[in-house]
Formats: structure tokens, sequence, C-alpha cells
């Protein structure tokens, strides 16, 4: 069998088990073995014993669980609701309400839990049942939490960047800077798209009512104060190079404990609930890292990096079409894989090309993060789409239908993230001169 019968064949037996709905992390081992017998036989898989030591053996890794702990701690003790209600005055009077506040909700909790999946469910799960309440637009409500959840993988601590640092061996720090600014502007994008819309259809959002009294107005404000000190304890030690970033995520859940004990309800029953949530998804995302590790070896045994280089080197592309190669690529794939399964199966392959296009691994690291988030509200595997459903009494073709302003509005950013690589790149490297 040539290698390029080999490579093929590896491809279809992924995509195979993916359709089949096998469990991503089995779906990326199992072609990864299938094509190391291939290539060497049984010798070929005695240095596994290495690669899953390796895989596994990262200090940058460990702050994963503990900024999933963070989060959890924050919805069990309630504080996700009181920023929602503080946020609610402060925003309110905005063209568009309520969704307004989904979007602001989704930035500020997504500073401090770095997880789409857990910033979605949180605000989701306080925000839709006021929003039905009062008769907001079904689909634009959900599609505004869908689309609002995914600034959980780019604004930081992004698990999505945590585990391509780990990978590309990039600074994790600087990604996390590298991703404010285009954070920022896509949460100004998306309550944009949403006062318009509101200004041009009123009907699909009620017209809402600010703080009445300066005593409400600062008693929203101290709704908020919670988030505020941790973002400043957490990210704060990070971005100003006092504390690494597993220092910080240590950091980040003592506050998060104090906080919940102080403004919230925090309890020692939901400190358990919140640990148990964690082994859950800490062993789900380590054990796709594991299996991604499996496969990275598998195409380095094969040599199949530097013939993808070699390939798509000779191909002539300029910059603008590598870029539009690689968003083809990303969409097809939204529809196919969760988010940490598109980054660890393609940036093996993907990342020795940087350099022949002049590339910055920053850049790439924050355009990769933005092709996720893409991928996160894509039908049909666009895990937001059924956070959101499952929370609610609507169908997922309304879930779907209220995201595609949100798709388009993410082009644009991402667009001119690709044509003004300041608007990443600024910040990482001028904070701290």
């Amino acid at each position: 069998m040539s290698p390029e019968v080999q490579i093929i064949a590896t491809c279809a037996l992924f995509l195979v088990l993916l359709t089949a709905g096998m469990a991503v992390p089995f779906a990326i081992a199992v072609p990864a073995v299938f094509y190391l017998l291939l290539q060497g036989g049984l010798p070929s898989l005695n240095s596994l014993g290495l690669v899953s030591w390796g895989s596994m053996n990262s200090f940058v890794l460990t702050c994963v669980p503990l900024f999933m702990l963070m989060a959890e701690i924050l919805r069990v003790s309630g504080l996700s609701s009181r920023i929602y209600g503080g946020l609610a005055k402060l925003v309110a009077k905005l063209p568009g309400g309520l969704l307004q506040t989904n979007i602001a909700g989704c930035a500020i909790f997504a500073s401090v839990s770095g997880s789409s999946i857990a910033t979605a469910a949180s605000i989701g799960g306080v925000a839709l049942p006021q929003l039905l309440r009062r008769n907001y637009d079904r689909p634009l409500a959900a599609g505004s939490l869908a689309a609002g959840g995914t600034l959980g993988i780019l604004l930081p601590p992004s698990f999505g960047m945590i585990v391509y640092g780990t990978f590309t061996e990039t600074s994790v720090p600087k990604l996390f800077m590298a991703g404010v600014v285009p954070g920022l502007i896509m949460t100004a994008a998306f309550m944009t798209y949403i006062g318009t819309h509101a200004l041009l259809f009123p009907a699909v959002a009620p017209r809402e009512a600010g703080p009445r009294s300066i005593h409400e107005f600062l008693a929203a404000l101290v709704d908020v104060l919670p988030f505020a000190l941790l973002i400043a304890g957490t990210l704060g030690g990070i971005y100003a190079g006092l504390m690494t970033t597993t220092e910080g995520a240590t950091i980040g859940c003592t506050l998060a404990v104090l906080l919940g004990a102080i403004f919230g309800n925090l309890t020692l029953r939901g400190v358990v609930d919140a640990m148990y949530s964690t082994i859950r998804f800490s062993g789900n995302i380590l054990f796709i890292i594991f299996t991604a590790y499996v496969f990275s070896y598998a195409i380095s045994f094969a040599g199949v990096g530097e013939k993808v280089t070699a390939f798509i080197v000779g191909m002539h592309l300029s910059r603008l079409e590598f870029f539009l190669t690689l968003l083809v690529l990303y969409t097809v794939l939204g529809c196919l894989i969760e988010s940490l399964g598109m980054i660890v199966i393609t940036v093996p392959l993907i990342f020795p090309v940087l350099p022949s296009y002049g590339i910055d691994p920053l850049l790439f690291g924050v355009v990769l993060v933005l092709f996720v988030e893409l991928g996160q509200i894509s039908p049909p595997i666009g895990i937001n789409l059924f956070v959101i459903q499952s929370i609610w009494d609507g169908k997922l073709s309304e879930v779907i239908l209220g995201t595609i302003p949100f798709h388009l509005t993410m082009f644009v950013v991402l667009a001119a993230v690709i044509l003004w690589p300041e608007l990443a790149l600024w910040l990482p490297y001028h904070a701290g001169r």
C-alpha cells in the first residue's frame, strides 16, 4: 500500500468513526494506532509509553482543571445569577435590553471561566427564563446566548489557547493577551448588531428600565464587583508577569471560594458538586489531548508533517489564500468535530507551515480560536447549540436560526484580525515595556 493510500485510508477511518458517533478521543486514537501499524508494524508502538507520559507531563496543563473549578464554583454559588442581575440594570437601557445583557454577561463570565460551554450554560440558565417570560424574540434570545458563549474560548483564560500553547510551546500569557482586543471587538460587534436589529425591529426586544436611582445603580455595581475582583486577582497577576498561568489559576480558585462564600451562597455540597463537574470536564479534555499526542506522534513517525508543509508551500498560495483555505478546512471540520478536537488534530500539521508565510504564532493562535468559535455554533456538531437547546423548551432549529447573524459578525471580525494583525499582536508585544 502506497503512503498516499495509507493517509487516505486513515483519514477515511477517522471520518467514518466520527459520523458513526464514536467519542472524539477514540475517533482520534484508533486511526492513529492504525496508521502506526501500517507504517512500522508492532515495533512502531514501542514509544507510546513515552508519548503518553510526555502528553500529560506538562505544568501548563495543570491550569485547565483549576480554571474549570473556578468557573464551577461561581456557578454553584449563584454568582452568575448575581452578575446577570447587576448587568441587566447597567446595560438594559441600551437598544436590545436584556439581549445586550446576554453578551456583556457572557464576556465577563468568559474572563474567569475559559470555557465556552460553562459560559453558555451559566449565563443561559439564568437568562433564558427571563427572556422568554418578557416575550423577547425566541431565535434571537437563544442565538445571542449560543454566540455569546463562544467568547469563553477567545477571551482569556481560554482553554483553546492553553492547549494550542502546549502543543506549539507558545507563551500562554502572551496568547491570553493576544486574545483580549479581538475578544473585546467581538463583544462590541455582537452588541452593535443586537442594538441595530432592535432599533430596526422593535418587536424583538421590549424596552427595559435602567436603574431608577443612584442606590439601584450602586447596588448593580456591587453585584458586578466579585467578578471584577476575580479578574483583577487572576489575570492581572498573569499579565503583569508576577505569576505563571497555573499560579494565577490557583489564586483564582481561592478567590472564587472566598467570593462565593461572601457574596454568594456557596456551601460544602456546592464545592463537592463543582469538583465532580471539574473532574468530568477535565478528564474529557486531557483524554483528547493524550490521544492527540498519539496522533501527532503517528504523523511525525511517518513524516507526514514535512510532506504537508512541502505540498502547501509548493502550491504557492498567497498569505490571504492560505487563510481562506484554512477557513474552508475549519468550516468543514466545525460541522464534524468539537472545538478541542479541531485544534489538536490540525495544529501539528499546519503549525510547521506558518514560517513560510511569515505568520506569527500568536496571531495564528487567535485566528485558530476564531475558526473554532465558528465551529461551536455550526450545525450539526456545534456544541453551544446543544448547550442552549438543553436548557430551554424551544427547537434546535430556532437556536440555529438565531446564530446566523452572529456567524456573519464573526466573519467580519476574523477578516479584520487577518488584515490588521496588530489588533492581536500589539498588546502582547508592548505590554510591560
